[in-house]
C-alpha cells in the first residue's frame, strides 16, 4: 500500500512533548493535523511552541517563511474525540498505561470510519495486547518515534498478530514520505532499539560495578574507541534514570528474566536516591553549578620508544600498524600468532579472556590486552589491561608506544573482553538472536541502531566486520570467564559461522 496522500487528515492525540514533535513532522510534510488532548489548553499551547520554534528556524536561516507559515496554518487544536471522526490517521501519544489506552482505541473504533489506521506510539507496550479488543485489529499498528520527533530519523513501524499488511506498508511508505527513516518490527518486548540497545548500558554498568573503570574513564573509551556519540553514563543521565530503568525492568520482566536484560543494582539505587541524572541535577555525573568535571584516566610513560615486532597480526590489527609507522615507529613483521613484541611486553587484541588466563593458557609473559576500536587509524583512546605478573617496565613500554602514535592510554582492570569488545558482541549476540526470532530484518535491525540511537555502526554489520568466528569466540570467552549463560552466543551467530555466510546472507 503507498504512502497516505497529504489530503489525508492526520490526527494526533496527546499534546506533550512526543505528541506535539509528531504532530509537527504530519503538518511540515503537507498533511492538515488537528491535535486532541484532555487537558484543557494544551493543545493550543503546543501549537503556540511550535510556532515559536519554528519562528527560530526562520530567524537563524534554517526555514524558510512561507513554510512556517504553511505548517502552523495545519495545526489546529480539536477539544474532542469526536472532532477526530473524519482522520485517516490517528496516532495516540499519551501516558504509557495499558488500560488507558486500549479504552482510548476502543473509543476510537467506534466513532472513526472504517478505513482509518489507528497507530500508537508506545515503546514497550504489546500492539498485540493494545489490539485484542478491537473489532478490527488488523488496522491498528504501533509508530514509534524517536525524542524529539522532528529532528530524529528513526521511526519503528510495529506490526501486532493481527495487523494487516497493507497496514503496516502504508504507515511504512508514509513515514518514509515523512521525510524520516522507517524500519518494520514484530511486536516484541522493547521492539528493535530499545530490545537490541540494552547490552550497551548494561556491560558499561557491569564493570562499573565490579571496579574495572570509573564512569568517566569508560564513558571515555565508548566514545574515543567505540565511536559512540555518549557513553552509557552519560547517556543514562541524559535519558533519565527512572525512564532508563523502568525500561530495562520492562524488557527483563518481558523476557521471564532472562539474563541478558537484568537491570543493575547500581541503577536502581540512583534511582531510588532520586539521582535521575541531569534534570535532577545529580546522576552518575555531577551537574550542580560548583560540580568539578570528572576527567577520564590515562596512563603516561618516560620509557624510551621500542621497535614494535608484528607476529602474524591479523587484519583488526593492521591499522594500528601503519598508526604506529606514521608516527615514526619502527615496526618489524614477521610469522607469528597475532602478538605484538614491544620490549620485554606482548601485546594482545582481547579475545574475552582474562589476561591472566590467557597468560597461563599460552605461556606468556609481561601480556598486555588491548581492547577493540571502532577505527584504530582514527581513535584517539584506546583501553589497556594487563596480568597482576605484569612488570611496570612492560606497561610503560607499551604506554610510551601507543602514546607516541597518538592514543590516550586508559586502563581497565583484568577483565573479560575489557569495554568496547564485550559491548560490541553483546550487541551483535542482542541483535542476531532478534533475527533468528524473527522480530526484524538484519537491515532494518543496524538501520534502527544508527539511526535511532546514533550507533557508528550497526551491530550487526560490525560482527561481520570483525568475523563471526571472532564474535562467537569473544562471547564463549565471556561466558566461561562468568559462567553466566548471559552471554551464551546467539544460535544465528554459530550457525551463520558455521555456513561460512555474513549476517546480512
Amino acid at each position: 500500500m503507498s504512502a497516505l496522500t497529504t489530503q489525508t487528515t492526520v490526527a494526533v492525540i496527546g499534546a506533550g512533548a512526543m505528541g506535539a514533535g509528531i504532530a509537527q513532522v504530519a503538518a511540515q510534510a503537507g498533511h492538515g493535523v488537528l491535535l486532541h488532548d484532555s487537558r484543557s489548553g494544551a493543545a493550543e499551547q503546543a501549537i503556540a511552541n511550535i510556532d515559536s520554534q519554528l519562528a527560530k528556524r526562520v530567524a537563524a536561516g534554517k526555514l524558510a517563511p512561507h513554510q512556517h507559515a504553511a505548517c502552523i496554518a495545519r495545526l489546529q487544536p480539536c477539544a474532542s474525540l469526536e472532532g477526530l471522526a473524519d482522520c485517516g490517521l490517528i496516532i495516540e501519544a499519551i501516558v504509557e498505561n495499558l488500560a488507558v489506552k486500549r479504552e482510548l482505541f476502543a473509543a476510537l473504533e467506534a466513532l472513526c470510519r472504517p478505513d482509518c489506521i489507528l497507530a500508537s506510539n508506545t515503546s514497550s507496550l504489546s500492539i498485540t495486547t493494545l489490539a485484542a479488543e478491537l473489532q478490527r485489529p488488523e488496522r491498528m499498528a504501533g509508530l514509534h518515534f524517536f525524542n524529539p520527533a522532528p529532528v530524529m530519523a528513526l521511526v519503528e513501524v510495529v506490526s501486532g498478530l493481527a495487523t494487516s499488511a497493507s497496514v503496516a506498508a502504508a504507515l511504512y511508505n508514509t513515514a518514509k514520505a515523512w521525510g524520516k527513516k522507517p524500519v518494520h518490527t514484530r511486536s516484541t518486548p522493547g521492539f528493535i532499539v530499545n530490545r537490541v540497545a540494552r547490552p550497551f548500558y548494561a556491560e558499561s554498568l557491569r564493570l562499573l560495578q565490579e571496579g574495572a573503570a570509573d564512569c568517566a574513564s569508560l564513558d571515555a573509551l565508548m566514545r574515543d574507541a567505540g565511536g559512540f556519540r555518549m557513553g552509557a553514563f552519560e547517556l543514562t543521565d541524559l535519558i533519565g534514570h527512572d525512564v532508563n530503568y523502568a525500561v530495562t525492568c520492562s524488557v527483563f520482566d518481558a523476557y521471564y528474566h532472562d539474563m541478558r536484560f537484568q537491570p543493575s543494582l547500581l541503577q536502581k539505587e540512583l534511582v531510588d536516591a532520586g539521582r535521575l541524572g541531569r534534570k535532577s541535577g545529580q546522576g552518575f555525573y555531577d551537574y550542580r553549578e560548583a560540580a568539578a568535571k570528572t576527567q577520564p584516566a590515562r596512563l603516561t610513560s618516560t620509557s624510551a620508544i621500542e621497535p614494535v615486532v608484528a607476529e602474524g597480526v591479523g587484519a583488526l590489527l593492521k591499522p594500528l600498524l601503519q598508526r604506529f609507522e606514521a608516527r615514526g615507529i619502527t615496526v618489524i613483521q614477521r610469522p607469528g600468532a597475532g602478538l605484538l613484541r614491544i620490549g620485554d611486553a606482548t601485546l594482545a587484541l582481547s579475545d574475552g579472556r582474562l589476561a591472566a588466563q590467557r597468560a597461563r593458557d599460552e605461556g606468556l609473559d609481561n601480556l598486555l590486552l588491548l581492547d577493540l576500536a571502532l577505527d584504530y587509524t582514527s581513535a584517539t583512546r584506546v583501553g589497556l589491561s594487563w596480568a597482576a605478573d605484569c612488570s611496570q617496565s612492560a606497561i610503560d613500554q607499551v604506554v610510551a608506544v601507543l602514546s607516541q602514535a597518538g592514543l590516550h592510554v586508559t586502563p581497565l582492570s583484568d577483565t573479560p573482553a575489557l569495554l568496547v569488545l564485550r559491548t560490541v558482541a553483546m550487541l551483535a549476540n542482542e541483535a542476531a538472536d532478534a533475527v533468528l526470532q524473527g522480530v526484524a530484518s538484519p537491515a532494518d535491525i543496524d538501520l534502527a541502531m544508527c539511526a535511532g540511537v546514533n550507533y557508528p555502526r550497526g551491530p550487526l554489520a560490525w560482527a561481520d566486520a570483525l568475523g563471526l568466528a571472532t564474535v562467537v569466540h569473544t562471547l564463549h570467552n565471556l561466558q566461561a570467564a562468568y559462567g553466566e549463560a548471559r552471554y551464551r552466543p546467539s544460535l544465528l551467530l554459530r550457525r551463520r559461522l558455521a555456513e561460512g555466510r555474513s549476517l546480512h546472507e
